[in-house]
Protein backbone atom coordinates (compact mmCIF):
# COMPACT_ATOMS: atom_id res chain seq x y z
CA UNK A 1 0.00 0.00 0.00
CA UNK A 2 1.40 3.40 -1.00
CA UNK A 3 2.89 5.36 1.88
CA UNK A 4 4.19 8.44 0.06
CA UNK A 5 2.21 10.87 -2.07
CA UNK A 6 4.88 10.99 -4.76
CA UNK A 7 7.51 8.45 -5.83
CA UNK A 8 10.49 9.42 -7.98
CA UNK A 9 12.50 6.64 -9.59
CA UNK A 10 15.90 6.43 -11.18
CA UNK A 11 15.79 4.33 -14.38
CA UNK A 12 19.04 2.42 -15.10
CA UNK A 13 19.79 -0.36 -12.60
CA UNK A 14 16.65 0.65 -10.70
CA UNK A 15 13.81 -0.18 -13.09
CA UNK A 16 15.73 -1.41 -16.15
CA UNK A 17 19.10 -2.93 -17.08
CA UNK A 18 21.03 -3.29 -20.32
CA UNK A 19 20.61 -6.21 -22.67
CA UNK A 20 24.12 -7.73 -22.80
CA UNK A 21 23.71 -8.37 -26.53
CA UNK A 22 23.30 -4.63 -27.17
CA UNK A 23 26.72 -3.77 -25.77
CA UNK A 24 28.30 -6.62 -27.74
CA UNK A 25 26.73 -5.48 -31.01
CA UNK A 26 27.59 -1.83 -30.32
CA UNK A 27 31.22 -2.78 -29.76
CA UNK A 28 31.18 -4.81 -32.97
CA UNK A 29 29.77 -1.81 -34.88
CA UNK A 30 32.58 0.49 -33.77
CA UNK A 31 35.16 -2.26 -34.33
CA UNK A 32 34.09 -2.51 -37.96
CA UNK A 33 33.38 1.14 -38.74
CA UNK A 34 35.73 3.38 -36.72
CA UNK A 35 38.78 1.23 -36.04
CA UNK A 36 41.68 2.62 -38.07
CA UNK A 37 44.21 1.48 -35.44
CA UNK A 38 42.95 -2.13 -35.55
CA UNK A 39 42.07 -2.37 -31.87
CA UNK A 40 40.63 -5.67 -30.68
CA UNK A 41 36.99 -6.19 -29.77
CA UNK A 42 38.04 -6.49 -26.13
CA UNK A 43 39.97 -3.20 -26.24
CA UNK A 44 36.99 -1.37 -27.71
CA UNK A 45 34.68 -2.82 -25.07
CA UNK A 46 37.04 -1.49 -22.39
CA UNK A 47 37.03 1.95 -24.02
CA UNK A 48 33.23 2.07 -23.93
CA UNK A 49 33.30 1.19 -20.25
CA UNK A 50 35.97 3.81 -19.51
CA UNK A 51 34.03 6.56 -21.25
CA UNK A 52 30.82 5.53 -19.51
CA UNK A 53 32.43 5.65 -16.07
CA UNK A 54 34.29 8.88 -16.77
CA UNK A 55 31.24 10.73 -18.06
CA UNK A 56 29.09 9.49 -15.17
CA UNK A 57 31.68 10.86 -12.76
CA UNK A 58 31.89 14.18 -14.63
CA UNK A 59 28.11 14.59 -14.72
CA UNK A 60 27.76 13.78 -11.03
CA UNK A 61 30.55 16.23 -10.15
CA UNK A 62 29.42 19.16 -12.31
CA UNK A 63 25.68 18.52 -12.21
CA UNK A 64 25.64 19.21 -15.95
CA UNK A 65 25.32 16.76 -18.86
CA UNK A 66 27.79 15.39 -21.39
CA UNK A 67 25.69 14.40 -24.41
CA UNK A 68 25.58 11.00 -26.11
CA UNK A 69 27.06 12.51 -29.28
CA UNK A 70 30.07 13.74 -27.33
CA UNK A 71 30.46 10.35 -25.65
CA UNK A 72 30.50 8.53 -29.00
CA UNK A 73 33.14 10.98 -30.25
CA UNK A 74 35.22 10.28 -27.13
CA UNK A 75 35.02 6.56 -27.85
CA UNK A 76 36.02 7.04 -31.48
CA UNK A 77 38.88 9.30 -30.46
CA UNK A 78 40.20 6.78 -27.94
CA UNK A 79 39.85 3.83 -30.33
CA UNK A 80 41.99 5.72 -32.84
CA UNK A 81 44.54 7.07 -30.37
CA UNK A 82 43.04 10.55 -30.87
CA UNK A 83 43.98 10.51 -34.57
CA UNK A 84 40.63 10.65 -36.38
CA UNK A 85 38.89 13.25 -38.55
CA UNK A 86 35.62 13.93 -36.75
CA UNK A 87 34.38 15.92 -39.77
CA UNK A 88 33.80 12.62 -41.56
CA UNK A 89 31.29 11.43 -38.95
CA UNK A 90 27.55 11.89 -39.48
CA UNK A 91 26.43 12.06 -35.85
CA UNK A 92 22.73 11.97 -36.69
CA UNK A 93 23.18 8.80 -38.73
CA UNK A 94 25.38 7.25 -36.04
CA UNK A 95 22.69 7.76 -33.43
CA UNK A 96 20.03 6.35 -35.75
CA UNK A 97 22.18 3.22 -36.03
CA UNK A 98 22.68 3.05 -32.26
CA UNK A 99 18.96 3.49 -31.62
CA UNK A 100 18.20 0.69 -34.09
CA UNK A 101 20.54 -1.56 -32.10
CA UNK A 102 18.80 -0.58 -28.86
CA UNK A 103 15.42 -1.53 -30.27
CA UNK A 104 16.78 -4.80 -31.64
CA UNK A 105 18.38 -5.67 -28.30
CA UNK A 106 15.91 -3.95 -25.99
CA UNK A 107 16.84 -3.19 -22.37
CA UNK A 108 15.24 -5.47 -19.81
CA UNK A 109 13.18 -4.89 -16.70
CA UNK A 110 15.58 -4.93 -13.76
CA UNK A 111 13.52 -7.59 -12.01
CA UNK A 112 10.19 -9.35 -12.26
CA UNK A 113 8.78 -7.29 -9.37
CA UNK A 114 9.19 -3.86 -10.99
CA UNK A 115 5.83 -3.60 -12.73
CA UNK A 116 3.96 -5.16 -9.81
CA UNK A 117 5.38 -2.65 -7.34
CA UNK A 118 4.60 0.30 -9.62
CA UNK A 119 1.06 -1.02 -10.03
CA UNK A 120 0.67 -1.33 -6.24
CA UNK A 121 1.79 2.26 -5.74
CA UNK A 122 -0.69 3.53 -8.33
CA UNK A 123 -3.69 1.37 -7.48
CA UNK A 124 -4.92 3.59 -4.63
CA UNK A 125 -4.94 6.59 -7.00
CA UNK A 126 -3.41 8.62 -4.16
CA UNK A 127 0.21 8.58 -5.31
CA UNK A 128 1.99 9.84 -8.43
CA UNK A 129 5.23 8.57 -9.96
CA UNK A 130 8.02 10.01 -12.09
CA UNK A 131 11.31 8.90 -13.64
CA UNK A 132 14.34 11.10 -12.90
CA UNK A 133 17.28 9.74 -14.87
CA UNK A 134 20.80 10.67 -15.85
CA UNK A 135 21.52 9.64 -19.43
CA UNK A 136 24.68 8.45 -21.16
CA UNK A 137 25.05 6.76 -24.52
CA UNK A 138 21.25 6.50 -24.84
CA UNK A 139 19.23 9.72 -25.06
CA UNK A 140 16.05 10.51 -23.21
CA UNK A 141 13.97 10.48 -26.39
CA UNK A 142 14.99 6.86 -26.91
CA UNK A 143 14.50 5.88 -23.28
CA UNK A 144 10.91 7.10 -23.43
CA UNK A 145 10.29 4.56 -26.20
CA UNK A 146 11.99 1.86 -24.12
CA UNK A 147 9.87 2.71 -21.09
CA UNK A 148 6.78 2.47 -23.28
CA UNK A 149 7.85 -0.88 -24.77
CA UNK A 150 8.50 -2.41 -21.34
CA UNK A 151 5.10 -1.34 -20.02
CA UNK A 152 6.53 1.02 -17.40
CA UNK A 153 4.98 4.18 -18.84
CA UNK A 154 1.41 3.19 -17.90
CA UNK A 155 2.35 3.91 -14.27
CA UNK A 156 4.44 7.05 -14.85
CA UNK A 157 3.08 10.60 -14.60
CA UNK A 158 6.15 12.30 -16.08
CA UNK A 159 9.74 11.56 -17.11
CA UNK A 160 12.80 13.82 -16.78
CA UNK A 161 16.12 13.04 -18.49
CA UNK A 162 19.41 14.84 -17.96
CA UNK A 163 20.21 15.33 -21.65
CA UNK A 164 16.88 17.09 -22.19
CA UNK A 165 17.22 19.57 -19.32
CA UNK A 166 21.04 19.94 -19.22
CA UNK A 167 21.25 18.86 -15.57
CA UNK A 168 22.33 15.61 -13.93
CA UNK A 169 21.72 14.15 -10.48
CA UNK A 170 22.72 15.04 -7.81
CA UNK A 171 22.24 18.63 -9.08
CA UNK A 172 19.70 20.26 -6.78
CA UNK A 173 18.18 21.99 -9.79
CA UNK A 174 17.30 18.65 -11.35
CA UNK A 175 15.55 17.49 -8.18
CA UNK A 176 13.81 20.87 -7.87
CA UNK A 177 12.54 20.53 -11.43
CA UNK A 178 11.08 17.18 -10.46
CA UNK A 179 9.35 18.70 -7.45
CA UNK A 180 8.04 21.59 -9.55
CA UNK A 181 6.60 19.19 -12.12
CA UNK A 182 4.49 17.20 -9.64
CA UNK A 183 0.78 17.75 -10.26
CA UNK A 184 -0.22 20.35 -7.65
CA UNK A 185 -3.92 19.79 -8.31
CA UNK A 186 -3.52 16.14 -7.30
CA UNK A 187 -1.29 17.07 -4.36
CA UNK A 188 -2.29 20.63 -3.31
CA UNK A 189 -0.57 20.41 0.08
CA UNK A 190 2.46 18.35 -0.87
CA UNK A 191 5.33 18.54 1.60
CA UNK A 192 8.91 17.35 1.16
CA UNK A 193 8.31 14.50 3.62
CA UNK A 194 5.60 13.21 1.26
CA UNK A 195 8.13 12.58 -1.54
CA UNK A 196 10.65 9.76 -1.93
CA UNK A 197 13.33 9.21 -4.58
CA UNK A 198 14.43 5.62 -5.25
CA UNK A 199 17.64 4.62 -7.02
CA UNK A 200 20.77 2.47 -7.01
CA UNK A 201 23.41 5.23 -6.75
CA UNK A 202 24.38 6.34 -3.22
CA UNK A 203 25.72 9.69 -4.45
CA UNK A 204 23.47 10.74 -7.34
CA UNK A 205 20.24 9.32 -5.96
CA UNK A 206 20.47 9.17 -2.17
CA UNK A 207 22.64 12.17 -1.38
CA UNK A 208 20.98 14.22 -4.10
CA UNK A 209 17.54 13.54 -2.66
CA UNK A 210 18.57 14.03 0.94
CA UNK A 211 20.21 17.37 0.11
CA UNK A 212 16.79 18.51 -1.11
CA UNK A 213 15.11 17.37 2.09
CA UNK A 214 13.11 14.56 0.50
CA UNK A 215 13.17 10.90 1.48
CA UNK A 216 15.42 8.43 -0.33
CA UNK A 217 15.81 4.71 -0.69
CA UNK A 218 18.82 2.85 -2.06
CA UNK A 219 17.97 -0.40 -3.84
CA UNK A 220 19.69 -3.07 -5.95
CA UNK A 221 23.24 -1.96 -5.05
CA UNK A 222 22.63 -3.08 -1.46
CA UNK A 223 20.46 -5.65 0.34
CA UNK A 224 17.18 -3.95 -0.56
CA UNK A 225 15.01 -4.38 -3.65
CA UNK A 226 12.05 -2.48 -5.06
CA UNK A 227 9.80 -4.79 -3.02
CA UNK A 228 10.95 -3.04 0.14
CA UNK A 229 8.98 0.02 -0.93
CA UNK A 230 5.81 -1.86 0.01
CA UNK A 231 6.95 -2.23 3.60
CA UNK A 232 7.97 0.17 6.34
CA UNK A 233 11.70 -0.19 5.68
CA UNK A 234 12.42 3.33 4.43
Amino acid sequence: MAFYKHYSFDLWLTLIKSNPAFKQERTQHFYQKFNTKHKSIAEIAVIFRQVDLMVNAINEKTGKNVDADEMYLMVIGMINDYDFNFHDIDLDQLYIEMEALIFTYMPLLYCSDCLDVLAKIKESNKSSINILSNTGFIKGKTLKKVVNHLGIDQFIDFQLYSDEVRMSKPNAGFFQLMLNTIDKEKHPELMLKDVIHVGDNPHADVRGAEAMGINSMLINSNHLSILNLLYDTV
